[in-house]
């Protein structure tokens, strides 16, 4: 699976002449539909094994997960934050995990015009680095990438096969509700499983016979990594243009 680095570097240096060439090789879906959405729905984003489906979700959510960042790195006008839509989009047969998202990203650029440029900017988040103790993990055999995750209760599970720990830097930004980056200075791909409780589990003193850690707790114990307080470079996604009204299906 390539990196979010990796792939933020490619698109940030521009379109090689090659690169170019191959544009309309964008990974797709075969079949996608965009409609406004209707007021009364509830938002969610889900994916079956043929399909994605994203409901009553702003423009600036897809951008967000066509590009796997974080809403924060995102800079985008603010009407991209009050207009929704209904997307569905049906994967071709083979399709890869890495790929749906680019598919995701292929159909703002032709059904919305979406053009982005790339940005640096530093601010407060959180550095992913080895801990005192060292790294635990071995390397896995490279193949195609895994995460499954979420919460029972209050208990949070996230199991991973085969990601950087670019993906996973990502993923705990999502709970710790800021921007983490990779520091660790580690290549390779990795299989793992976490558990952690939330915070107001971890300070409720429940008592419970197999108590789950800390978020901070179980990466140093399962992991050998932390997190670390401190300003960050983070990738901006800057949206230069992005129509209102979509092309029609």
């Amino acid at each position: 699976m390539m990196s979010r680095a990796l792939l933020a570097f490619w698109l940030s240096v521009g379109l090689s002449p090659a690169f170019a060439q191959a544009k309309d090789a964008r990974p797709a879906f075969e079949v996608a539909t965009v409609k406004p959405a209707a007021p009364d729905e509830n938002t969610s984003n889900r994916a079956t094994a043929d399909q994605m489906i994203s409901t009553h979700q702003t423009l600036k959510q897809l951008v967000v997960l066509a590009y796997g960042v974080q809403p924060l790195q995102v800079s985008a006008p603010d009407w991209m934050e009050s207009v929704r839509f209904d997307v569905t989009g049906k994967y071709p047969p083979g399709t890869r995990d890495r790929d749906r998202w680019l598919m995701l990203r292929t159909l703002l650029e032709d059904r919305f015009k979406l053009t982005v440029h790339h940005e640096t900017k530093e601010m407060q988040g959180y550095a992913l680095v080895v801990a005192k103790g060292g790294f635990k993990l071995k390397p896995s055999e490279p193949g195609e990438g895994m995460t499954v995750g979420g919460n029972q209760g209050r208990v949070w599970t996230f199991k991973a096969r085969k990601i950087p720990l670019s993906d996973l830097a990502y993923e705990l930004g999502d709970s710790l509700g800021g921007i983490v980056v990779d520091e660790t200075g580690l290549g390779g791909v990795y299989d793992f499983q976490l558990r952690w409780a939330s915070d107001e589990m971890t300070n409720s003193g429940d008592s419970d016979p197999n108590p789950a850690p800390s978020l901070f707790t179980a990466l140093q114990d399962t992991l050998g990594l932390m997190v670390q307080k401190q300003r960050v470079p983070v990738d901006m996604i800057v949206v230069d243009h992005a129509e209102r009204v979509p092309t029609e299906n």
